[in-house]
């Protein structure tokens, strides 16, 4: 039993490390919380502090991801159920850091670590359509919420095992309960688009 929590635990104490906030304080001394949209993630990175930044922290994020379901498989039995919940506990750390007063980011960029490490076709073409979305429209959250919707998708019809589709749907709905209010903006034509001045989708 202990060998099934240990890595669940890590992978929490993993995707608590919230690199946006760790860049805020490093390079202008702010609670990036405090800026912005108030998220903590990339894309508010990236509106706050710059481009370089927020690509960095994208990539740090994803890697958190990628990390914890390595840990089910280095720690544990490697077991789909087991890299699953390693994959869920590092994105509600990121999303609830136990070190940042459980205020932390939307999971995205580290669902995105996550889902490449479990289920890497789905994944890429989810993302493409993502980019592909983000590049038209400039909403962040639209491609975000695209790539969450359609990762059941295509996991289904590639025959995944079921505990990553399990996790997918776990995702897709996590995902869409954190962006809700973006969804409203979406829905009223409010939504403010990569580059503005103001930005809520990070």
């Amino acid at each position: 039993m202990v060998w099934f929590v240990i890595p669940i635990v890590i992978a929490y104490l993993l995707g608590s490390v919230s690199f946006s906030f760790l860049a805020g304080k490093l390079l202008k001394g702010i609670d990036i919380r405090n800026h912005g949209s108030g998220n903590a993630g990339a894309t508010n990175t990236m509106r706050v502090l710059g481009v370089g930044p927020g690509i960095a922290v994208l990539l740090l994020d994803a890697m958190k991801g990628i990390i914890a379901v390595l840990l089910g498989r280095w720690l544990g039995d490697g077991g789909a159920l087991l890299l699953v919940l390693c994959g869920v506990a590092a994105i509600v750390g990121h999303n609830w850091p136990v070190y940042f007063g459980f205020r932390g980011g939307k999971g995205i960029a580290t669902t995105i670590g996550v889902m490449l490490t479990l289920a890497p076709l789905p994944a890429v073409f989810a993302g493409i359509v993502c980019i592909l979305a983000i590049a038209a429209t400039r909403y962040v959250s639209l491609g975000s919420l695209l790539f969450t919707a359609l990762l059941p998708i295509f996991v289904w019809f590639m025959h995944f095992p079921v505990e990553v589709f399990c996790f997918s749907l776990v995702v897709f709905a996590f995902a869409w309960f954190r962006h809700r209010s973006n969804i409203i903006r979406l829905v009223q034509g409010n939504e403010n688009r990569l580059g503005s001045r103001k930005n809520n989708s990070g």
